[in-house]
């Protein structure tokens, strides 16, 4: 299955969580696509774009469970989660609520809007280790108030890799009259989805990460009852629209000169990796890596599964050690000692995330096609020694 991604032979890669890989037969066609463009770049914009973004928008819909003229093709999760905040307005003592599994931008995002506002941000403790899914939604309903006007949630947390129950929390939400804002930047390949059924207000998802689309390629989703006002963070030709009824997409779509490569190639990583194995085949052999490598790492590690099987995709997060020193802050956290240890050392790349707040961390291991079980053996005897000498470091210290 390796030979089928560009990934260097000479790292054990264990990171796809972050930046997903894009399979060989999926960069050609894109690249295929890129020669088209650079030769009638009018042409390709002005005439040949939008019908092909029309026959993509209603493959990915289909994969994702939506309708096509409620999705809209954005750049990454993230500027979907700018799109819907920024649209939105609040005032002095509104509360948006988030969970301390968030993705760090995203909280940025959540930060940035309620200062200008004089809204405030409320952050869910959500317990880690955890037993149940009962234990997320409690947390998360325990959180609102008469004054909290939106919650954003994960649907797959990044830190800890677990899958949230996001339908329940969704309804628990809409039970006390606050909408949802859905990052579900992981879902899209790992789980199997239906955004409508979810029935957030929004939902966006990366395609780069585990459909292994060129990077670039993301959506947002927006019911039907709350497209109106909803415009992305850069304002461009569609917000004058012509076309009420296209003004979301066009608005999405367009946002000035870009490569739009990416989204069209959505349609083609879903296909290849279709029938290379066929998606729930995918899901589920995925899913069982992750299941068994994370109880070999715990054995190896000496530590207890952090949360229920039910809980995992094709991610795993398990616990460490605190670190000896505090360390970088969380967004800075590819420059961790450990995590550039196992790189520079065993050239092994996996993300030592550290969580809730340094010096306490983790390690986040991710399972797609490519990997297979002795390279998990290979991170924990690596994490083992390391691990060792830390200790050793602080006992002569």
């Amino acid at each position: 299955m390796r030979a089928h991604w560009l990934l260097d032979p000479d790292v054990t890669f264990l990171n796809h969580g972050s930046f997903g890989a894009c399979p060989r037969a999926v960069l050609e066609a894109q690249s295929a696509l890129r020669e088209e463009l650079e030769r009638e770049p009018v042409h390709f914009f002005v005439r040949a774009l939008e019908p092909r973004l029309e026959a993509a928008r209603a493959e990915v819909a289909a994969f994702v469970g939506a309708r096509p003229e409620d999705l809209g093709f954005v750049r990454n999760a993230t500027s979907g989660v700018n799109a819907v905040l920024r649209s939105l307005t609040f005032a002095p003592g509104d509360e948006l609520l988030a969970t301390d599994h968030g993705y760090h931008a995203c909280a940025n995002v959540l930060d940035y809007v309620a200062s200008r506002s004089g809204a405030r941000v409320v952050v869910a403790k959500v317990p880690f280790p955890l037993a149940s899914e009962d234990e997320v939604v409690d947390a998360i309903v325990a959180a609102v108030t008469d004054r909290t006007r939106l919650a954003l949630v994960d649907h797959v947390t990044s830190p800890t890799g677990l899958v949230f129950p996001i339908a329940r929390i969704v309804e628990a939400l809409a039970a006390r009259g606050v909408d949802t804002l859905v990052d579900g930047a992981h879902a899209p390949g790992m789980v199997e989805l239906d955004v409508e059924a979810i029935g957030a207000a929004y939902y966006t998802a990366n395609f780069h990460k585990w459909t292994c689309a060129p990077k670039g390629a993301a959506m947002l989703w927006a019911r039907r009852d709350r497209q109106e006002g909803l415009h992305p963070a850069t304002i461009s030709h569609g917000y004058d629209s012509p076309r009420p009824r296209k003004r979301f997409l066009e608005e999405l779509d367009w946002t000035g000169t870009d490569d739009p490569t990416s989204w069209l190639c959505v349609p083609v990583a879903l296909r290849w990796l279709d029938a290379l194995a066929g998606w729930p085949a995918i899901r589920a052999h995925n899913r069982a890596l992750a299941l068994a490598v994370r109880r070999r790492l715990a054995d190896a590690l000496g530590v207890a599964l952090p949360a229920p099987d039910s809980m995992i995709g094709s991610l795993a997060a398990l616990p460490l050690p605190p670190a000896p020193e505090a360390g970088p802050p969380p967004s800075a956290l590819y420059a961790l000692p450990l995590q550039r240890a196992l790189f520079d050392e065993h050239r092994i790349e996996v993300p030592i995330p550290p969580w809730p707040a340094p010096p306490a961390r983790l390690v986040r291991v991710s399972a797609h096609l490519y990997n297979t079980p002795d390279e998990y053996d290979r991170l924990g005897g690596a994490l083992v020694a390391l691990l060792a000498s830390e200790r050793e470091i602080l006992k002569s210290s």
